[in-house]
């Protein structure tokens, strides 16, 4: 269980605030994009990067020369969300989401050590595509010094889960107006072969049979 702190206790509605790891490693885990929230000069900045968790430090991905790549040590604001469903109600002002989403608070840390990074880095390929690192050349010297890799520790950390049917106002029940929930998932297509590939070489069977997690709390009640 992660403790609460002011900054990651919930304000509005705190009824669906999750703090034990399971739940937030479970959505880290799930997802391949967060959001990293930052301040330069007084002027906010927010970017997608790429991610992934390993125990209890999140690693992300990033060039060297980008505004977040070239100031390691700031205080940052890192969000996952993940979307299950469309939420619609009887009433405008009850429509909402099914999802479930991360936020991380902490201070980056480049991973300089070579041993670390290189780690990170195999295991964000992992992340995204198991099985991917074994088939791929590794980055060389000049690729790396282009890459930068910034840790973040799961220490302040919150999850906000939002599950179950539209919640309309009571007297709205009785409204002759179709409510429930669209569910919505990450499906993979076929996969498109590069152009300059040879023909000769099949698509890798951890490619074709790629699949998003599908956690049990997108069927949890609530």
């Amino acid at each position: 269980m992660y403790q609460t702190t002011k900054r990651t206790r919930l304000g509005r509605l705190p009824e669906r605030g999750v703090y034990d790891r399971e739940t937030v490693h479970a959505i880290l885990d799930e997802g391949f994009v967060c959001h990293v929230g930052f301040v330069v000069d007084g002027q906010p900045y927010v970017i997608p990067t790429g991610y992934v968790r390993a125990g209890e430090t999140l690693y992300l991905h990033g060039s060297t020369g980008s505004r977040l790549g070239l100031r390691p040590g700031d205080q940052v604001c890192v969000t996952v969300t993940l979307i299950d469903g469309i939420v619609l109600a009887r009433a405008a002002f009850h429509h909402s989401f099914q999802y479930r989403s991360a936020v991380v608070l902490g201070r980056t840390r480049l991973v300089a050590d070579p041993e670390e990074k290189d780690a990170a880095l195999h295991a964000l390929v992992e992340h995204i595509v198991p099985g991917r690192s074994a088939e791929i050349r590794p980055g060389d010297g000049s690729e790396l010094a282009a890459t930068a890799v910034l840790a973040v520790p799961l220490e302040e950390v919150s999850a906000k889960v939002r599950t179950g049917p539209p919640k309309d106002d009571e007297e709205d029940y009785a409204l002759p107006i179709w409510a429930g929930v669209l569910p919505l998932t990450l499906t993979p297509g076929e996969p498109e072969p590069d152009p300059r590939l040879d023909l000769a070489i099949p698509v890798p069977s951890y490619v074709a049979a790629w699949e998003r997690r599908s956690p049990a709390l997108r069927q949890t009640a609530g």
